[in-house]
């Protein structure tokens, strides 16, 4: 074998090593029941919700989130402010290690603005989730109806 050749299996073995802990932490975090709540036609805005899962020993921030089922995906929670309860957008959601964070009707969730057509019982979109830690994982939604 040439120089050349060990030379350059040597760099790439260094190189895998190098983004081993990159790909093992996307290993360390699950995205489960991943759904949406049907809209009625002519509704310009959606929520989504998932649940994160960090398996990982630090913990991570969802902090984008992506689409092309809208024009706009923001992260949002609900706050209590006086007797009125708020929704406001957040810069980042955390997970911690060893933990679920559960986006749900009522608390943390995706604001789906400007959707492109309405959300229908049945369908599913997909969505990129961008982690501080973790990188990006595009998730499948699944359109559920709304339990009113």
């Amino acid at each position: 074998m040439s120089s050349r050749y060990l030379l350059c299996k040597t760099f790439i073995g260094w190189l895998l090593l190098a983004c081993l802990p990159a790909l093992q932490a996307a290993d360390n975090l699950r995205v489960e029941d991943a759904w949406a709540r049907e809209t009625p036609p002519g509704v310009s805005n959606g929520a989504a919700y998932v649940t994160l899962v960090n398996d990982a020993a630090n913990k991570d921030w969802l902090v984008a989130a992506w689409g092309a089922v809208s024009e706009t995906v923001e992260l949002h929670t609900h706050l209590m402010e006086g007797d009125m309860i708020m929704m406001r957008q957040v810069e980042r959601i955390e997970v911690d290690a060893g933990d679920r964070t559960v986006l749900e009707p009522g608390g943390k969730h995706l604001m789906l603005i400007g959707l492109k057509q309405p959300l229908v019982a049945g369908d599913r979109f997909p969505l990129t989730l961008e982690f501080e830690q973790n990188g990006e994982i595009t998730v499948q939604f699944e359109v559920r109806r709304s339990m009113h």
